[in-house]
């Protein structure tokens, strides 16, 4: 999700391990190992292949149990916070994920079948986004002629809202890396030739197309009633092109609360190019800031219901933004001895934590929210923070 965390995905399903079948071979693969490979190499193979497998089976069987664990311990926490019991240490698993240290996968001396290559769904980039919304909403979102503009015009509204200029110049720092635009997708740089966009994430607080849907649902009228009042205070042809961008912006709520607001639901809607289309106001100098605001302002929301009223740090604000409000607000409201202690596992899914670095590096609560900090004070020292703070 941007340029911050990328990894932090949290619904993806765990790798497992693949094993080859040693015998079964047919006639015209037996006749390639004839060719290709001496009885000896191949014995070998087999043995070694063996070996392998043993060791990643009993590996798989202390992982899958270790995984079971933190599902029973999250489900075991999520009771406790139903029925306003405190959490404890005893309700987090204690030790690190196990590691894999068996032998390697040996490499086959049997020549391998030639597969096609796997089709990969292209990702959608900003110029797709704008496409689709001239397309389906007749729209072309309002630029900003200077970036400071959008920055300007996302400090007013943050302020406005109740964000506070540290939380989120350090979250735009941490996301963008402290030089992103409003348009920075996740993954594309100007600086990198031949980047390729690695989600829909667009912004300084890198929202996916599914984040704007379900903004859109959630926060239309607040959407809808502030460009309406700032269509009033307007005369003429300004007026006239507020007004259509409010018709849009209303065809496009109503187009995000055509599904239920669950994430899976709005995620199908934008994966559409109606989709693409409401994810193309995210770069609109008027609409723009108030999605980026919101997309932070809600886990503000959120762990004020849930009764944190101590103000969020940056780093505490990050961690819910990345991983849900529910689960990030599992790791503020922990004490500080307690994160020395919890390992960063508790909060992922194995496929999601396995293939992220960053969490199982830094694999403590405290770590974890050390390395955030450590990364927003770098990048809020560099030229697009500084503007972005100047803003402010």
């Amino acid at each position: 999700m941007g340029s911050g965390l990328v990894a932090l995905a949290l619904l993806a399903g765990a790798p497992s391990a693949v094993a080859m079948e040693a015998g079964g071979l047919s006639v015209a693969v037996t006749n390639a190992m004839g060719q290709a490979a001496s009885p000896q190499a191949i014995a070998e193979y087999r043995r070694k292949l063996k070996e392998y497998e043993a060791a990643r089976a009993a590996f798989e069987r202390e992982a899958g149990a270790y995984w079971t664990s933190i599902t029973e311990k999250r489900r075991g926490r999520n009771a406790k916070r139903r029925e306003r019991r405190p959490i404890t240490l005893d309700d987090y698993v204690l030790t690190q994920p196990p590691a894999y240290t068996g032998p390697k996968q040996p490499v086959s001396p049997l020549p391998e079948e030639e597969k096609p290559p796997r089709e990969r769904r292209p990702i959608p980039v900003v110029a797709d986004f704008l496409k689709a919304a001239a397309e389906h909403f007749q729209f072309a979102p309002q630029r900003p002629a200077a970036e400071v503009d959008f920055k300007r015009a996302y400090a007013r509204y943050a302020l406005a809202a109740g964000l506070t200029r540290e939380q989120a110049v350090r979250v735009y720092a941490f996301e963008t890396g402290g030089n992103g635009n409003h348009d920075m997708q996740s993954g594309l740089s100007t600086s990198r030739p031949g980047s390729r966009a690695i989600s829909t994430a667009v912004g300084y607080n890198q929202l996916l197309t599914t984040n704007t849907m379900v903004l859109m649902a959630e926060q239309g009228n607040e959407l809808i009633k502030s460009l309406t009042a700032k269509a009033a205070a307007l005369l003429g042809p300004s007026r006239q092109a507020m007004e259509h961008k409010l018709a849009v912006l209303k065809k496009m709520v109503a187009f995000s609360r055509s599904v239920s607001g669950e994430w899976s639901a709005q995620e199908k809607l934008a994966s559409t190019p109606q989709g693409w289309g409401v994810h193309a106001m995210v770069l609109d100098i008027d609409v723009g800031p108030m999605l980026q605001t919101h997309k932070l302002l809600t886990s503000v929301h959120f762990a004020r219901t849930k009764g944190h009223t101590r103000p969020l740090t940056a780093a505490e604000l990050e961690m819910m933004n990345l991983t849900g409000d529910g689960t990030g607000l599992d790791m503020v409201t922990m004490p500080q001895a307690m994160r020395e202690q919890v390992p960063t596992a508790n909060f992922f899914q194995r496929g999601g934590y396995e293939r992220n670095p960053v969490v199982s590096r830094h694999n403590t609560v405290a770590k974890l929210l050390a390395i955030t900090d450590e990364r927003m004070d770098v990048n809020s020292g560099k030229p697009g923070a500084k503007e972005l703070a100047a803003a402010f």
